[in-house]
């Protein structure tokens, strides 16, 4: 049987905060400058190099683990807009969280590069967890209503294909504003409760 942890709670909760500390300023920092120092990072991040070194060796295990700490947070956006919202709301809020996501991957992307010397590296890890968050927005909105039936993740991803073309442009935020009114817009036509609205 595995020997069970004897660390102190308070230590772990500590050391928890910290690695989420610095995989969020790493997130910050790698997507304004991919060739950030990694002593900036922990420096900016408010820990030592020990502590910093102990969570990531490398430069190439804190990319690698800021990708998938910004994908499990994009899933973790849904669920809370999900309990917190009604669920075309939350739907609509979401997407402007995934515009976030979409401009830190582009601003990661040659740090990626650079860092696994494989640019097709990042796809193994896929978007798993995004495509789980589309799907709980999705349920939530067709039980409510409030979009079409029979809509897909799939479905979703192609009609939001235009985000990762968007990129860094200083325009970005408006651009993918437009691209999601007219995805929403095409969500709700057809949609039980427009129906309901229209027939009064």
């Amino acid at each position: 049987m595995p020997q069970q942890d004897d660390e102190p709670p308070t230590r772990r909760s500590d050391a928890r905060r910290n690695r989420e500390r610095i995989l969020e300023v790493a997130l910050a920092e790698l997507t304004h400058s991919p060739a950030v120092a990694l002593s900036t990072i922990a420096k900016k991040a408010g820990v030592g190099q020990g502590t910093f070194y102990r969570n990531f060796p490398d430069r190439e295990s804190l990319i690698l683990e800021v990708y998938r700490f910004e994908v499990q947070q994009v899933f973790e956006a849904a669920r809370h807009l999900i309990d917190v919202r009604p669920p075309e709301q939350a739907l609509r809020e979401w997407l402007d969280r995934l515009a976030q996501y979409a401009s830190a991957k582009a601003g990661l992307a040659d740090a990626m590069r650079e860092a696994t010397r494989a640019p097709a590296t990042p796809a193994r890890w896929g978007h798993a967890p995004v495509t789980a968050a589309i799907e709980l927005l999705l349920e939530a909105n067709e039980e409510a209503g409030t979009i079409r039936p029979g809509v897909t993740p799939d479905d979703f991803l192609l009609a939001i294909a235009g985000l990762w073309q968007i990129g860094t442009r200083d325009d970005a935020h408006e651009r993918a504003q437009r691209l999601f009114d007219l995805v929403t817009d095409g969500l709700r036509a057809g949609a039980p409760g427009a129906r309901h609205d229209e027939n009064g």
